[in-house]
């Protein structure tokens, strides 16, 4: 049987290959983005299979009709994916306030709104399957990256609290973990470009440089590679909570989770003092 697919940041990149891999199978797909002239296309060429619909997901009333309208629209929700979102880059130091609120409302806060709008009709069928977009940035961290990693480590803990709260109504959760992908171009985007950052401290010019010089030989995933990938996922019948989508930050991911052990373990006397049950001989 086919699936109704709810996808928010569906204009371009990922979201768009995983709109057109859904509707090129025969799926029905509500794609959502911020001007729906970036959508006419796929109307042109899927017609009623797909819905059109303009939407920013920092505006949470405007989410929740969206989603109800999808409902009525094609009568259930299969799949929901949670794409839309930005990377804000730039020093700690030089973030303004607006500019860190600005990352969480679109790629924590926006997450959340689609997950409320979407759970009761989920809950209601007793099936569907969330997907979210994270990021290796989601279980790593880089500087320059403050930002960015702060929303997706945030959106990474809340949808594992998320899984277990929905997993006995029968929903499934997926966090995906994207590395780099292909822009548009056929190269690798900068993550460490200075994105929407107003004003930029000179200080740290020496290690964007660095950074951007150990980020760019990355490899360039393929989009529509991942796109046919996450139609074996959603229709897995044991879905994984979380999954890479790519190798290139893979081989760093491990060495992080290594040393992250490691230094648990080489500090655990200190531990144990700080919870008061290190034996006063043992000092």
């Amino acid at each position: 049987m086919s699936k109704v697919w709810f996808v928010t940041g569906s204009s371009r990149g990922l979201g768009r290959h995983f709109v057109e891999a859904a509707l090129a199978r025969g799926d029905k797909v509500a794609a959502t983005a911020r001007n729906t002239a970036t959508l006419k296309a796929l109307a042109g060429t899927y017609g009623d299979a797909v819905l059109p619909l303009e939407m920013d997901v920092t505006d949470r009333a405007a989410v929740f009709e969206n989603v109800k309208r999808t409902r009525e629209h094609f009568g259930r929700l299969d799949v929901v994916v949670n794409n839309a979102g930005y990377a804000q880059i730039g020093a700690v130091e030089e973030l303004t306030e607006q500019e860190l609120r600005d990352q969480l409302e679109t790629n924590l806060f926006g997450a959340v709104w689609v997950v409320q709008a979407a759970l009761p009709y989920l809950r209601e069928q007793r099936s569907g399957h969330i997907i979210q977009l994270s990021s290796a940035a989601g279980v790593i961290a880089m500087p320059l990256g403050g930002a960015y990693h702060a929303s997706k480590w945030a959106l990474e803990g809340l949808n594992e609290a998320l899984a277990g709260e929905v997993a006995e109504f029968g929903v499934k959760l997926t966090i995906i973990e994207p590395g780099g992908f292909a822009t548009r171009d056929g190269n690798n985007p900068d993550p460490l470009a200075n994105g929407h950052l107003a004003q930029t401290d000179p200080a740290y010019d020496g290690l964007r440089r660095r950074l951007g010089a150990i980020t760019s030989k990355q490899p360039a995933g393929d989009p529509a590679a991942a796109a046919r990938a996450l139609l074996t996922l959603v229709d897995s019948g044991n879905p994984p909570l979380r999954v890479l989508f790519g190798q290139g930050f893979h081989p760093m991911i491990r060495q992080v989770y290594a040393d992250r052990l490691k230094t648990w373990a080489d500090w655990q006397d200190l531990s144990q003092e700080a919870h008061g049950t290190l034996d006063q001989a043992d000092r």
